[in-house]
């Protein structure tokens, strides 16, 4: 039976953390916790997943662990809750002594509601003595992927949760943003004993993130040209190597960027000194290689660049997933090339893994090459990957500019039956030579020329034919077999293909260079503002010594240059201004937005339509959508309509519903709420 005691979270999710609702899925998860249930969630980076284990340590009594494996995101988590008016502590390597003491006291004293702690800490007998001590109603696993020993995140010491758990008889609440089939099994063995939780699929999709590929051509100056049409944004570039972090920070830097380089290689020191600065300085552009970034939380990241091709689906997920995870406009482009595939398969081919293994990451780069070649939206790929569905986005390169194809059914046929008839026992090189008829020492010295498909491909290039294989691996229809030095044999995709069964349409080669759209973070008349906002959260950041977005998120800032509150408690309806914080931060915010008597003026938008008769029209509008803010009954949920949008609307006059929907900014949502109102004035207007 539920406690009726219990704090209700939709409430705390208000008062404390500044949230008028929860995101899809978040409130399925928060009862579950709250309720005492075995969980494991997997949501979507950026989703909400740390709220999903912080509410329901507010709601239930005692304390609740949270294992987590980075330092870096255990203090920012901390940071935020305390900033938030919750008690919350780390006990870490990286602690000073006074801030353990401080730990230990708040322990003491029943005060701290979270501990965060590294699952290397559970080795010491001593943990296991403290947590049977504080009372220990909950322990929350943060990136429970980490207990998988195939993932490349893999940490010994998660292994030990499922005991822990036992010795406490507490439940348990895992969380992760990437967990295959596979993973998952591997999460229920090890951290629930075999014994299913209940699992809650949030689905994989960014929706946020713009994507796109573009293969290499010239990929520095690719690179620096994608990051100049987003200057002042912070952003992330990898690379396949240390070196070339090192190279290209610096060419960015020559370029007028802030940019600096990260890899395994640097002293702990010098990392934790990039990671501070990532978190602190906006616009700053950090090169690194796959060891930077997962232990960040920085929500305002608005591009990651990968500079060589990632090495399978599961890390190009995470890794741009580290990009918009407040939810406003974010973009990931990806460069690939030839050398690329090499190495990656190099990388493959010589690691310890066990055969089978091996083949499997084959198969795994295969589906990443897919996502590359891949013919319709990108977003579609991605997620069947991950067993989802789903149509178009209409926000990815593809979606924008679909590619020119052709049927390629013969040439693939012709293809493949150079690898049979060669014995599947050569790379794409010499069969090219052989559908292409040239006659090299290589063919000649294994009689190739004789065979019935020397010169049958003679229609294509060599440029040509090195990019329908490459598509055709990108369909897993050849592997490279690496018992055999990257010999490529055919898979059961391809069988059908080969007896005819089976049509392929396929990309025309070409060389695409992708230059994604930059998407504005709010209409230009409101960007001088919303600066202001930034340069303010800057310096209050600065004299805390924290980042800056403990203080606000970039969303809560944009919804403050956009809505333009005027008093508190206009303030305390924007998304992430909390109780606390608006007792902290509240007046000084509005100084900013007052400054210049900003309050007093219209905004720019109604400015521009001085002397109009669109002017009256954005008058009554503006009346209409605050009158009608939270709904009829005044207890909906608060929508609201930018100045830019309400100019629009005066200007154009939309006839019908349909239309009214179809202006920018509006959507289904705001025209069901608003639109009978606004077409009445429009309507009126057009009376007059």
């Amino acid at each position: 039976m539920r406690d009726t005691a219990r704090p209700d979270p939709a409430t705390l999710l208000a008062e404390i953390f500044g949230f008028q609702e929860f995101r899809p899925g978040q409130a399925e998860i928060v009862r579950a916790v709250t309720e005492g249930r075995n969980t494991l969630a997997i949501m979507p980076t950026g989703g909400g997943k740390s709220l999903c284990f912080q509410l329901p340590a507010l709601c239930r009594d005692g304390v609740t662990v949270v294992i987590s494996p980075l330092i870096a995101l255990m203090r920012d988590q901390v940071r935020g809750l305390r900033e938030a008016g919750v008690e919350a502590g780390a006990l870490t390597s990286g602690n000073t002594d006074e801030e353990t003491e401080e730990v230990f006291q708040a322990l003491d004293e029943g005060r701290l509601k979270l501990l965060y702690m590294a699952p290397e800490r559970l080795a010491a007998g001593a943990t296991a003595a403290l947590l049977r001590r504080i009372s220990v109603s909950l322990i929350a696993v943060d990136e429970a992927h980490c207990v998988s020993q195939w993932g490349h995140d893999f940490r010994p010491d998660y292994l030990r949760i499922g005991e822990l758990r036992r010795s406490l008889g507490v439940p348990l609440a895992a969380f992760t943003a990437t967990a295959d089939e596979e993973t998952r099994a591997e999460i229920v063995q090890r951290l629930f004993d075999g014994q299913p939780p209940e699992t809650f699929l949030r689905g994989f999709d960014r929706p946020n993130i713009h994507l796109g590929f573009a293969a290499k051509d010239g990929p520095r100056e690719q690179i620096l040209r994608y990051a100049a049409a987003r200057r002042g944004q912070s952003g992330i570039v990898y690379c396949g190597t240390r070196a070339k972090t090192e190279t290209l920070s610096q060419a960015l830097r020559e370029a007028g960027h802030q940019a600096l380089y990260y890899h395994g290689g640097m002293e702990a020191g010098d990392r934790r000194e990039v990671e501070t600065r990532f978190q602190r300085d906006d616009g700053l552009i950090v090169v690194a290689t796959v060891a930077f970034g997962m232990g960040i939380d920085k929500p305002d990241i608005r591009w990651v660049a990968h500079a060589d091709l990632p090495k399978s689906i599961e890390s190009y997920y995470q890794e741009i997933g580290r990009a918009g995870r407040d939810g406003a406009p974010a973009e990931a482009m990806t460069l690939y090339g030839a050398d690329d595939i090499r190495y990656r398969r190099t990388q493959i081919d010589e690691g310890a893994a066990p055969s089978e293994r091996k083949a499997a990451d084959h198969g795994r780069l295969n589906a990443l090459l897919g996502l590359a070649e891949a013919l319709a939206c990108r977003r579609q790929v991605l997620l069947a990957y991950f067993g989802e569905e789903s149509g178009p986005c209409g926000n990815c390169d593809l979606c924008a500019s679909p590619p020119a194809v052709f049927d390629g059914t013969e040439p693939v046929r012709k293809a493949l039956s150079a690898v049979l008839r060669t014995g599947e026992s050569f790379g794409a090189g010499h069969l090219i030579d052989i559908l292409t008829g040239t006659s090299t020492e290589k063919v000649r010295a294994r009689q190739h020329q004789d065979l019935p498909t020397f010169g049958v491909g003679r229609e294509f290039s060599k440029t040509a034919w090195n990019s329908i294989f490459l598509q055709m691996m990108g369909r897993d229809m050849l592997r490279p077999d690496f018992e055999r030095h990257g010999a490529l044999r055919m898979t059961e995709e391809a069988r059908p293909v080969l007896r005819g069964e089976v049509s392929v349409t396929l990309r025309r080669p070409d060389l695409r260079t992708t230059r994604a759209p930059v998407k504005a973070l709010v209409a230009e008349e409101d960007a001088p503002l919303l600066s202001a906002l930034k340069a303010k959260r800057r310096a209050l950041a600065d004299a805390a010594g924290v980042p800056a977005y403990v203080i606000f998120a970039d969303r809560t800032l944009i919804e403050m240059a956009e809505r333009r509150p005027e008093n508190l408690d206009q303030m305390a309806h924007i998304s992430g201004v909390g109780a606390k914080k608006l007792e902290s931060y509240g007046q000084t915010f509005l100084q900013v937005i007052q400054a210049g008597n900003m309050a007093d003026r219209p905004h720019p938008a109604r400015r521009a339509l001085a002397g109009q008769a669109a002017g009256e029209v954005f008058d009554l509008l503006s009346e209409a959508q605050l009158q009608l803010a939270r709904g009829e009954g005044g207890i909906g949920k608060h929508l609201s309509c930018s100045a830019t949008t309400l100019r629009q609307i005066a200007e154009r006059r939309p006839a019908n519903l349909a239309d009214l929907e179809r202006v920018q900014g509006m959507g289904a949502q705001k025209a069901e709420r608003f639109g009978a109102a606004f077409l009445e004035i429009l309507h009126g207007a057009k009376s007059a």
